[in-house]
């Protein structure tokens, strides 16, 4: 995309789409239908990406193989079983910046979470805090606290929140590193949304990955709402883990499998404590049936099961867009067409709306979070009726995600028109 400037009018949005080279990939998707059979204005690929059409072949394809081959599918279906986690290796670790042995696929993102605290929160009487961000999502906020009382510790002592700047949900990165800087030495972890789900603020991941190490802290990150959407280096970023969904941004299906980064330092570090499982067993000796756990090198050393292969084709089908389309592309447009909701929201001049999400696109991906003052569910529930999928978060706010691979810019001009009408009315 280029740097034009936004115009107001429909005609611009027409043609920003014309222009497009991305806007073919729209047509790869299932769009939700209204029963007049017009598409829905989608904007929650924060919440669950839509389908790609090929997930269903892929789907299908393994379903038919297990029919024909049974076990001997994990040998000889079209897409191997056996080793069927490794096809999607190399393309989630384009997604998110890494080496592919820092990434695997596996599990969902609450249990990679855990297993990630099992072996890099490691608490002693002087360094066991753990510093979250404020409104955490609550599935972190509860992970960590159980993690904590495991250990023997009180959560209210020990659980550290950054705080909000003022009247926002916000906190500078200056703000970060200052409390990371002063509070380092109780900090045993550091685990930060790479997106804060309601704000939509992306943080500095590399920035406080290095306040954190310099302070004797390890660091991960929840990118549940980061992966497939930021440009993540987290191989650079020096991150010790990271964890992640796949439903969102990546389109998977609902529920599916979650991704994980161990960085490449740590791949060998088979003396840290971790679950162990039969599918993170040194794979020569896996079938030797063995009593003693060798892990595999890198993350895929964490694994516990053999992977459930419905969910990965599906997933397949997502990153092969991913891979075609390129991270770059999706970052560039989706700046640009989040910058274009913007506009538009700004134009309206009502004294009622506020983006409480950063204005700089650095801090942010494409979501924007509106606050609409003195409102309640019910105009959340006029603008569905009109045809807009969106995620409404109690008491006021509506969360909406123009996602460049199946958004277009007149999708963000009739959903501001359609906002503008009910706020309006």
């Amino acid at each position: 995309m280029t740097d034009t400037a936004y115009l107001s009018d429909l005609a611009f949005a027409q043609r920003m789409d014309a222009q497009d080279p991305l806007a073919h990939y729209r047509d790869q998707f299932y769009l939700p239908l209204q029963e007049n059979g017009k598409p829905f204005l989608y904007f929650t690929g924060n919440s669950l990406g839509l389908q790609p059409k090929k997930a269903r072949d892929y789907v299908l394809q393994e379903m038919d193989d297990w029919a024909k081959y049974g076990v001997e599918g994990h040998f000889h279906a079209r897409k191997p079983w056996m080793p069927y986690h490794e096809f999607l290796t190399e393309s989630m670790a384009r997604v998110v910046g890494a080496k592919p042995i820092e990434v695997v696929v596996m599990n969902t993102l609450t249990v990679n979470l855990h297993l990630m605290m099992v072996s890099f929160y490691r608490p002693t009487n002087e360094r066991y805090k753990i510093l979250i961000e404020k409104g955490a999502f609550p599935s972190d906020q509860y992970a960590v606290k159980s993690q904590i009382a495991f250990h023997g510790f009180d959560p209210e002592e020990a659980l550290l929140e950054l705080p909000y700047e003022g009247d926002s949900a916000y906190t500078s990165t200056e703000e970060i590193l200052s409390i990371i800087d002063r509070a380092g030495e109780e900090i045993a972890l550091i685990l930060l949304g790479g997106v804060n789900y309601y704000s939509g603020q992306a943080f500095e991941l590399q920035k406080i990955a290095e306040a954190g190490h310099k302070r004797g802290c390890v660091v991960g990150f929840d990118l549940a709402h980061g992966a497939g959407n930021l440009p993540l280096q987290l191989h650079d970023s020096g991150a010790d883990f990271a964890v992640w969904c796949t439903y969102k941004y990546l389109n998977s299906s609902p529920g599916s499998l979650a991704g994980c980064f161990v960085h490449e330092r740590h791949a060998e570090a088979f003396d840290l404590p971790r679950f162990a499982g039969w599918w993170g067993h040194d794979k020569d000796s896996r079938f030797l049936m063995g009593p003693d756990f060798q892990p595999i090198p890198g993350a895929e050393g964490w694994q516990l099961s053999n992977p459930p292969i419905l969910p990965m084709a599906a997933m397949r089908a997502s990153l092969e867009i991913f891979d075609e389309a390129g991270m770059d592309n999706l970052v560039r447009k989706a700046r640009h067409l989040t910058g274009y909701m913007e506009y538009l929201l700004d134009l309206f001049e009502n004294d009622r709306i506020r983006i409480i999400t950063p204005r700089h696109p650095a801090e942010r991906g494409c979501q924007l979070s509106i606050q609409v003052k003195n409102a309640d569910k019910s105009l959340f529930d006029q603008i569905t009726q009109a045809g807009v999928i969106a995620d409404w978060r109690e008491p006021d706010v509506i969360r909406v995600a123009p996602v460049p691979l199946y958004n277009n810019y007149v999708d963000v001009f009739e959903f501001v028109e359609i906002l503008k009408a009910a706020i309006n009315d």
